[in-house]
């Protein structure tokens, strides 16, 4: 730098520039938007797309307005197996109020929670899953249950990988994110619910609060004693933001159709289909899950994450396809220093 320094003090100013311009060239073209990310078809799609659609004067090119990424969730940013971590929450939240509740050990699906049976919680269906996320989603102000999750992550860890279950983000989709937010905005758009996930989502994807859409329970405005108004999370399901409900909640969000739309599920079939369904350039892509070492693998008949209907659409159909295994260098990112 010393060296540079020097010939830039000798040259004159037009030299000048033209040096620093070709060291900025230089320097650009070294900048790897997607590092975690192996070269080969995969990347270089995504790169070509973002190329294209940035590009001024082109027939591709869309207004950076107009430029939205949608993102499932769950298996798409970060993992989602042995079972939904909303879900391992859910669980710990029954077994720490259990106390409170001596009922509970006589009545299913909390029974079956409390007792580590996960047979007979998933015999419980649907209606024992609501009764699982009544007893613990609802009851409380929307501060109070940010707060009991934001305490679940500082503690809990993966029961096979053994780190928080917020450090289980997909580096390279964090990567993929920023080269996208320096173009465009970038949402979640997920089944999973949207009170759990805006918890975390801007610390561990720099997505903000407001561009989570998920699903949703009924709150209602109260006011406490002393004057405090609060939003108290009720036992009612007010959406479901999965398969069909998926473009609905985009609509009702967002606004806007996107351009790209990310997956790895059955349950994000309706995503793609409804971005692909625009005019001008789409970008549709599913995350495969084959790497059974560094992470899990699975696809049509998983009970957690199926990609089976949604895998044949996009061979049907051209849609991109990233395998976990061949295409990614790393999964998530290392340990940081307070989880060694």
């Amino acid at each position: 730098m010393a060296r540079l320094a020097l010939l830039l003090n000798r040259l004159p100013l037009l030299g000048a520039l033209m040096v620093a311009a070709l060291v900025t060239a230089a320097h650009g073209q070294s900048a790897d938007p997607l590092p975690s990310w192996r070269d080969g078809a995969a990347k270089q799609a995504l790169v070509d797309f973002v190329g294209r659609v940035t590009r001024e004067g082109t027939l591709d090119f869309i207004p950076p307005a107009e430029r939205v990424a949608v993102f499932d969730n769950d298996g798409t940013l970060w993992a989602e197996q042995p079972s939904y971590f909303q879900a391992a929450f859910a669980r710990d939240r029954v077994k720490a109020l259990a106390p409170e509740h001596p009922e509970w050990r006589d009545t299913q699906p909390f029974k079956g929670v409390i007792e580590n049976d996960p047979e007979a919680v998933a015999a419980a269906g649907q209606k024992g899953l609501l009764q699982i996320l009544a007893a613990t989603h609802a009851g409380m102000t929307t501060g109070a249950f940010n707060r009991i999750v934001a305490d679940w992550l500082k503690t809990a860890r993966h029961p096979r990988i053994d780190r928080p279950y917020d450090r289980l983000v997909h580096q390279p989709m964090l990567e993929l994110l920023g080269l996208l937010r320096a173009n465009g905005k970038t949402y979640i758009v997920s089944g999973g619910g949207a009170a759990f996930m805006r918890v975390f989502a801007e610390r561990a994807y720099g997505i903000p609060p407001e561009q989570v859409v998920g699903s949703s329970g009924v709150t209602k405005f109260e006011i406490k004693a002393g004057g405090l108004p609060v939003l108290e999370k009720e036992p009612k399901v007010a959406f479901i933001d999965d398969g069909p409900g998926k473009p609905s909640g985009i609509n009702r969000f967002i606004g806007r159709r996107p351009i790209l739309a990310f997956g790895n599920s059955d349950g994000d079939l309706q995503m793609l289909e409804w971005t692909a369904g625009g005019v001008g350039a789409r970008f549709m892509d599913l995350v495969h899950h084959t790497d059974a070492e560094r992470e899990y693998a699975y696809d049509r008949q998983s009970p957690v994450g199926r990609l089976d209907k949604a895998l044949d659409e996009a061979a049907a159909r051209g849609w991109a396809v990233v395998d976990l295994q061949r295409d990614w260098t790393v999964v998530v990112p290392p340990p940081a220093r307070s989880e060694r």
